[in-house]
């Protein structure tokens, strides 16, 4: 994997602030941010605050963060979008009480599954999208630690797609995520 440079991508949607503080960036998020369509909620969101750079065929993307999440949908992870009606949002999402790994695919409308981690709060968490094929293929876990099938999902094969580490704060102001890393490199050599 390549480090990128957090200057190397654009806002989707300008978070509060953005700041450099050493290799890290630091990113306050809108209150009621988010990023969702229609599935049960009967609404649609479409200003997470994501910072792509684009993300070819049989490429992946990283994101390392800080998991330090107390409001009810707290979320911070990677997004990856081939445009407002098909995208995936994977990370961990502080929900009823507990930080939750877990992804939303949109195509077009949303779904959502999560797991939880409650040995994940506080720590440094690494989220991986694979993109090869049909499909987009996402892992995660501990930073420095071996990354778990989070999710398949099947995604546009000749799409022109973006990728970049997001959050957002669909409850409350004042949500700070820290980043520490976002690379790229060659996709998952296999799902196995």
């Amino acid at each position: 994997m390549q480090r990128l440079n957090w200057s190397d991508g654009a806002w989707t949607t300008p978070p509060v602030e953005a700041r450099e503080d050493g290799q890290d960036l630091v990113v306050t998020a809108v209150e009621g941010s988010d990023a969702w369509r229609i599935t049960s909620y009967g609404f649609e969101r479409d200003d997470a605050h994501a910072l792509v750079a684009p993300l070819a065929q049989d490429c992946a993307m990283e994101v390392v963060f800080t998991c330090d999440f107390t409001e009810q949908f707290d979320q911070a992870g990677i997004f990856l979008s081939a445009g407002p009606q098909t995208w995936v949002k994977a990370g961990v999402e502080f929900a009823d009480g507990r930080p939750m790994v877990g992804a939303v695919v949109t195509n077009p409308v949303s779904d959502w599954s999560t797991a939880p981690v409650d040995d994940w709060r506080g720590r440094r968490v690494r989220v991986r999208l694979s993109r090869s094929g049909d499909a987009v293929t996402v892992r995660a876990g501990l930073d420095g630690g071996e990354l778990q099938l989070v999710r398949l999902a099947p995604f546009p094969v000749d799409a022109v797609a973006q990728a970049g580490p997001f959050t957002c704060a669909p409850t409350r102001a004042g949500l700070g995520v820290r980043f520490h890393e976002w690379s790229s490199g060659a996709a998952d050599a296999s799902l196995h």
